[in-house]
C-alpha cells in the first residue's frame, strides 16, 4: 500500500465514548445509528484506478471518492463525473507525486511554486519533503489552481482531502486548507477532536492539536465521528477478512473508511508494488457477501455530500 501518513494516524484511534452529539446525530440519525462513507482515494491518478472506482460506485458499497487534479487522467475521470453530477466526488488535494515512473507537476505556473519542485521538475516524492521546502503561500497558490481546474472541468467538489497527509504535516498548510474549504464552501476531511484522538496527537507531537480542531469545530465544519485509512492484508482473502472484522466492529456515529481501489491489469503492476492490495479493495467492496454484511449489520451508507448539509449551520 502507499506510504500511510503518520500525522493522520491519530484518527485512526476508536473512542469507545463519545459525549457530544455525533455527527450521524446531526445527519438525523439516532444515537446508536452506525453511519459509513466508503471512500475511494486516488481517483485520476491512472486509468486503472478510474476503471475500478467508477465500477465500484455501480455496485453501490463505494460512495464517495476523491479526485486527484494534477495527475495524468485526470481529465477522463472528469468527463465522466460531469456526465454524472450525482456522484459524490471530492478533490484529493495532491501536493506529492510518490511513484517511481509516473509522476507528475503541479497546475500552478512553476515559477509561482518552486517550493513544491523537486529536482526533475516534478511535485517531491514524501510529504515530509514538501513540508521542508515549500511556503503556505505556494501550498495555497497550488490548492486553489487544482481546486480551480476541477470547477473548469465540470467538477462540483462535494468535499477535500489531502493526499498522503501533507496538509496535516504543518499547521500552517493545514490552516490554508480548512481556509479554502470555507471560502469555496467545500467540506473538507477533518474529525472531531475526541479526547483519544487529542491524547494521541500530544504523543506523536502532532501540529493538529487540540485548540485547533476545537477550532474547525467552532467554526461550523462538517467533522467526522471515526476515520480509518484501511486495514492490514496483502490478498483478497486476507483483507476481505479484515473489512468484515472493521464492519463488525464500526462504532456509533459517521465512519470514513479510505479505500485505494485498481484493477489487476499491467498498468497498476507497473505503477505500484501495492496493486495487489489495490485489487483486493476492489474485490472486496464490489463482493456480494460484504454487501450482505452491512445489512445485516444495520449500517447506513452515506456520503459527503450528505455531510455538507449540516456544515455551516450554526454560523
Amino acid at each position: 500500500m502507499k506510504r500511510v501518513f503518520i500525522l493522520l494516524g491519530l484518527f485512526l484511534l476508536r473512542p469507545s465514548t463519545m459525549a457530544q452529539t455525533t455527527t450521524a446525530q446531526q445527519l438525523g440519525y439516532g444515537p446508536n445509528d452506525k453511519v459509513l462513507i466508503v471512500h475511494a482515494d486516488d481517483i485520476g491518478m491512472s486509468h486503472s484506478v478510474n476503471v475500478a472506482s467508477i465500477e465500484a460506485f455501480k455496485k453501490g458499497m463505494v460512495t464517495s471518492g476523491s479526485i486527484m487534479v494534477p495527475c495524468p487522467w485526470f481529465p477522463e475521470i472528469a468527463a465522466y463525473a460531469k456526465e454524472r453530477p450525482e456522484l459524490d466526488l471530492g478533490l484529493h488535494l495532491t501536493l506529492t507525486s510518490e511513484w517511481k515512473y509516473l509522476r507528475w507537476r503541479p497546475v500552478a505556473s512553476p515559477e509561482k511554486v518552486k517550493g513544491l519542485l523537486d529536482e526533475e521538475g516534478y511535485m517531491w516524492r514524501s510529504e515530509r519533503q514538501t513540508a521542508m521546502k515549500a511556503t503556505p503561500q505556494e501550498i495555497e497558490t497550488e490548492l486553489r489552481a487544482q481546486i480551480e481546474r476541477a470547477l473548469q472541468f465540470g467538477i462540483k467538489p462535494t468535499h477535500l482531502d489531502t493526499h498522503m497527509g501533507t496538509l496535516y504535516t504543518r499547521k500552517d498548510f493545514f490552516d490554508v486548507y480548512t481556509k479554502l474549504g470555507k471560502e469555496y464552501g467545500i467540506p473538507v476531511m477533518v474529525m472531531r477532536p475526541t479526547p483519544e484522538a487529542i491524547a494521541y496527537g500530544k504523543m506523536i507531537g502532532s501540529p493538529v492539536t487540540e485548540d485547533v480542531l476545537k477550532k474547525v469545530e467552532a467554526d461550523g465544519f462538517a467533522m467526522l465521528d471515526y476515520l480509518n485509512t484501511g486495514v492490514r492484508g496483502k490478498n483478497f482473502a486476507e483483507r476481505k477478512e479484515a473489512y468484515k472484522n472493521f464492519l463488525r466492529n464500526l462504532k456509533p456515529g459517521v465512519t470514513m473508511l479510505i479505500v485505494h481501489l485498481g484493477m489487476n491489469d499491467p498498468e497498476l503492476k507497473a505503477t505500484t508494488g501495492s496493486w495487489e492490495q489495490r485489487y483486493a479493495d476492489y474485490q472486496s467492496f464490489t463482493d456480494p457477501e460484504i454487501e450482505a454484511l452491512i445489512k445485516e449489520l444495520g449500517i447506513k451508507l452515506t456520503t459527503w455530500r450528505a455531510m455538507g448539509k449540516v456544515a455551516w449551520k450554526k454560523n
